[in-house]
């Protein structure tokens, strides 16, 4: 049986190189952006990728996204919640980014896996089989809270919060983990990061692939478990 991966925010960088490895696994990957044409131009560049329009932001979006998937796929066997970003306004300390950007991140970074884990896990928990993957980063670690970029760091340790609270709504083979993938080379993560994307993305895989026998609810990077 095919499984059925689905992965957000995936025009390029990680979210494009999951894609292409989950593919190579013979999964049915659907690739998702905000923009229909873009997703289709970036899905068109690998083998037996599909495109989807899913803006993680929209309430409206998410839902009819998931339901044209059950419409055409009948099932969601693996979610990679890969959308995320820093937004403008975010490059300061806690005292100079405004309320309003942290608002801005949660909603797009944290909630955005919320709406989406909300409409597939129940699919999931149907089946017995599911695999929920939130890339958050080491930025949101409140062990290693530091300064600067304070909306971001906020929104992903909201998703690292969610990823838990989800695990505990698993039933069956289900599971729900959260990724750090390092600091990558991508348009966000900027040239001087010190990690490639083809080394970071087999973490992800890793956790969109797991065996019956392992973990759920925690965060992980290349496949090891890390401190909160």
């Amino acid at each position: 049986m095919d499984r059925v991966a689905v992965v957000t925010g995936a025009k390029g960088g990680l979210g494009f190189e999951t894609c292409r490895q989950l593919a190579e696994r013979g999964m049915k990957v659907v690739l998702t952006a905000r923009r229909l044409e873009v997703a289709e131009e970036a899905a068109a560049r690998l083998d037996g990728v599909t495109a989807g329009e899913l803006d993680v932001s929209d309430d409206g979006s998410v839902d009819a996204f998931f339901t044209r998937l059950a419409d055409e796929h009948g099932r969601c066997d693996v979610l990679v919640n890969n959308a995320g970003t820093i937004f403008d306004g975010d490059r300061g300390s806690a005292l100079d980014v405004p309320a309003d950007v942290l608002l801005r991140a949660i909603d797009n970074n944290a909630l955005g896996a919320y709406r989406c884990a909300r409409r597939a896990l129940p699919m999931m928990n149907a089946e017995g089989y599911g695999r929920i993957v939130n890339v958050s980063s080491g930025m949101g670690a409140l062990n290693d809270m530091g300064d600067g970029y304070p909306a971001y760091r906020v929104s992903k340790t909201a998703l690292n919060a969610i990823t838990v609270l989800l695990a505990h709504q698993a039933r069956g083979d289900v599971k729900v983990n959260v990724i750090c993938p390092g600091w990558v080379r991508t348009d966000m993560g900027g040239p001087s990061a010190s990690r490639s994307i083809e080394e970071s993305v087999p973490g992800i895989v890793w956790a969109a692939t797991l065996g019956a026998s392992g973990p759920s609810g925690g965060f992980f990077r290349d496949g090891e478990p890390i401190d909160w």
